[in-house]
């Protein structure tokens, strides 16, 4: 569940599909001026266009990227969000780069548009304590996500059983904080393949907040009780 499956060799044609894009930024033809971000550069080669955002000091994904986009680069800038349908035109996207960014939250539907042809996402080395399950609906990317503050708990664990975690970085998908303390510090793959669910864990405050709650209603009973009788006795004293 926790690990790849993906064969060997699929890692080695996403890499060689980089190599063969970027070289298209030297031998390749570059792409008209007007289709690509002014503070990116993109270069076409055999139909897919590659586009390089790399530490560029944007904290926002661009709005104005080619259509054909098959690899976007965005690591190493100022991004916090990505909103909803960020990158719904980009229907040939492949691969996509968002390590290293200031990102705390992932909209519901981010990835829509692109879930079905994205065959790598990296989130690595961001703000991210939680996203919606939503977020990565129907993707079947391998996902980097190591490297983030994460909280654990139940929404993080459902999260986790729909993606495809990139096996070479799982294990520094660390919760910084978790609803069950023992679990601070520890790789998440760790805890779930420990057999913890955290979604069956109820925290230590609710169990006191109901036992207060209990307890004053209890009081409550047993000080109408005690009015009710000293009110009866005062009235029987009076009929005496």
């Amino acid at each position: 569940m926790w690990e790849s499956r993906r064969p060997l060799v699929s890692a080695a044609v996403s890499a060689l599909l980089r190599v063969l894009l970027f070289s298209g930024i030297f031998l390749g033809t570059p792409t008209p001026a007007l289709a690509c971000p002014k503070s990116c550069h993109c270069a076409e080669r055999s139909g897919l266009t590659a586009v390089q955002c790399t530490s560029r000091n944007l904290d926002h994904i661009p709005a104005d990227l080619p259509r054909d986009t098959a690899v976007l680069l965005l690591a190493s800038n100022r991004i916090t969000a990505i909103p909803s349908q960020a990158f719904k035109e980009l229907r040939h996207l492949q691969e996509l780069d968002l390590s290293d960014n200031h990102i705390e939250t992932v909209d519901a539907g981010a990835f829509q548009g692109v879930a079905g042809s994205l065959g790598s996402l990296d989130l690595s080395h961001n703000r991210l304590r939680s996203v919606p399950r939503e977020a990565f609906a129907r993707l079947q990317a391998k996902v980097s996500l190591s490297d983030n503050p994460w909280h654990c708990e139940c929404s993080l664990q459902e999260v986790l059983r729909e993606l495809r975690l990139d096996p070479q970085t799982v294990n520094k998908v660390v919760c910084r904080t978790a609803a069950q303390e023992e679990h601070t510090g520890k790789p998440v793959v760790q805890v779930l393949n420990s057999g913890v669910n955290l979604c069956n864990f109820h925290p230590k405050t609710t169990d006191v907040a109901m036992f207060v709650t209990m307890f004053g209603w209890f009081a409550m009973v047993i000080g109408y009780v005690i009015y009710y009788v000293r009110h009866n006795h005062e009235d029987a004293r009076r009929h005496l």
